[in-house]
């Protein structure tokens, strides 16, 4: 049965970090200096992910060693990855966002110590606020006040000799795909052969964006009710935020669906009547999350209400003809499912399963090109009442370095009541621990007790 999630342990917010250096990393060849087009869905990402990748000390990588090989990786990736070492700017004639791929510009990498071992520093699941040391991205001394880079990387040791890479990367440069595959690229760099020689990149990355780029002239064929117009000019749209909302006190939890859970969640989902529905593991925690967040709304009308999910649906391979799988960027749109809260109550689950399965199966080469265009006529932001994020699968952790593959990678958490997150377990090699999910949600007081009810109700159902 889905259970609450338990910290191991107290949490320790003062990791007691040192920044010993700060440098500038370059491509280890010369790259051409050029402006990149950035789509459409790119457009309204300027707002920087920062994520956290965990290892144990491995007796053979000291951290003295894995900086090193670290710092030689990042220079020889960003060969392939050149904008990276650039810059975002502001083209004054398309009034739109390119990157200035000037290397001369550079990535940033950081070298720093904790006086904590990595398991003094608790529970590497549950978010701490601390964690936010591990990857400083402000007031960066070596630079000008104004120089915003794309890429961060710091390399934080511990007194156990297991150390954490941070990483905080402007969303333009990367979705959650093109991130694993820029790390599997990173790692294929660490590795040298007997003659100090880098290994082949493990995915030749696709940097041509302009495979995204809305069609000419642009024909919006959808009504595109998840996205919602912005009344202005491009660009400056981005000073807005995704989910503005009001500063709130909000409680925080992590909820546990466990292996036998989902399965039992697919059982539910079969049913004669929605034969065509696409029974996922994502689909049935997706519409399950969605009944419990849906519910816990304070209304007294609440049962009339109309309430939308919305969930990024990756379009590579929904696209004809389709993209490259190695695309560079970001090629994932939002899809959507909505319903009335009485009919999310009442309504048997598997047409619920059956709603968000037909928001996915809507993605197709027509409607995400529509998409595109939509954001070629107007300006705006995913519109609906939260967003399901999902880091579940995207497999951070299953990369492999020459000191071995992470312990955890997770993103480091901001708490927002419109932003329900999936995270996986920490995979123990023993206990099949990964097939299970954590589902990160953060609401005021009085919502959390009714979406802790519907959530323990609904599996007993």
């Amino acid at each position: 049965m889905g259970t609450l999630y338990q910290p191991l342990e107290s949490t320790i917010q003062d990791l007691k970090v040192t920044i010993h250096n700060t440098s500038l990393v370059f491509p280890s060849q010369e790259t051409p200096k050029k402006p990149m087009f950035l789509p459409n869905i790119d457009q309204v990402l300027n707002f920087d992910v920062q994520t956290l990748h965990f290892f144990k000390a491995n007796p053979e990588f000291p951290p003295e060693i894995v900086t090193e090989r670290l710092r030689i990786a990042l220079s020889r990736v960003l060969v392939h990855y050149d904008f990276l070492a650039g810059r975002l700017r502001m083209n004054q004639e398309s009034k739109r966002l390119e990157f200035d791929c000037n290397s001369d510009a550079g990535a940033v990498f950081m070298v720093a110590s904790s006086e904590l071992t990595l398991n003094e520093i608790g529970d590497l699941v549950y978010p701490n606020p601390g964690f936010r040391q591990l990857i400083v991205h402000e007031n960066i001394d070596i630079l000008e006040k104004d120089d915003k880079p794309l890429c961060i990387l710091q390399v934080t040791s511990f007194k156990c000799g297991g150390f954490v890479m941070g990483f905080s990367t402007n969303h333009i440069t990367f979705d959650g795909i093109s991130f694993k595959t820029f790390l599997q690229n990173l790692a294929s760099q660490a590795f040298d052969d007997d003659n100090n020689n880098p290994k082949p990149l493990a995915i030749v990355p696709c940097n041509d964006r302009t495979l995204l780029a809305a069609r000419t002239p642009p024909r919006v064929t959808f009504p595109h009710v998840e996205l919602l117009k912005l009344d202005v000019p491009i660009g400056e749209e981005l000073n807005a935020k995704v989910f503005e909302t009001l500063q709130e006190e909000l409680d925080f939890k992590i909820f546990k669906l466990n292996s036998s859970d989902i399965n039992s969640l697919k059982e539910k989902a079969k049913d004669e009547n929605t034969p065509n529905a696409k029974i996922t593991s994502f689909n049935v925690v997706t519409s399950y999350v969605w009944r419990c967040k849906a519910l816990s709304y304070d209304d007294e009308n609440n049962s009339e209400r109309v309430s939308t999910v919305l969930f990024a649906i990756d379009i590579r391979s929904r696209l004809n003809p389709p993209l490259p799988q190695s695309y560079a960027g970001n090629a994932v749109l939002t899809s959507y499912a909505s319903a009335t809260c009485q009919e999310l109550e009442e309504g048997p689950f598997s047409k619920i399963v059956d709603l968000v399965s037909q928001g996915g199966k809507r993605m197709d080469d027509e409607y995400a090109r529509s998409a595109i265009d939509w954001g070629e006529i107007n300006k705006g932001f995913p519109n609906g009442e939260f967003l399901l994020s999902s880091w579940w699968k995207l497999g951070f952790s299953q990369v492999e370095y020459p000191w071995g593959k992470p312990k955890y990678s997770c993103p480091v958490v901001c708490h927002r009541k419109e932003i329900i997150l999936l995270f996986p377990n920490i995979d123990d090699g023993i206990n099949n621990n990964n097939d299970g999910v954590n589902i990160f949600v953060a609401l005021p007081p009085k919502q959390m007790k009714k979406f802790e009810f519907y959530f323990n109700k609904f599996l007993l159902d």
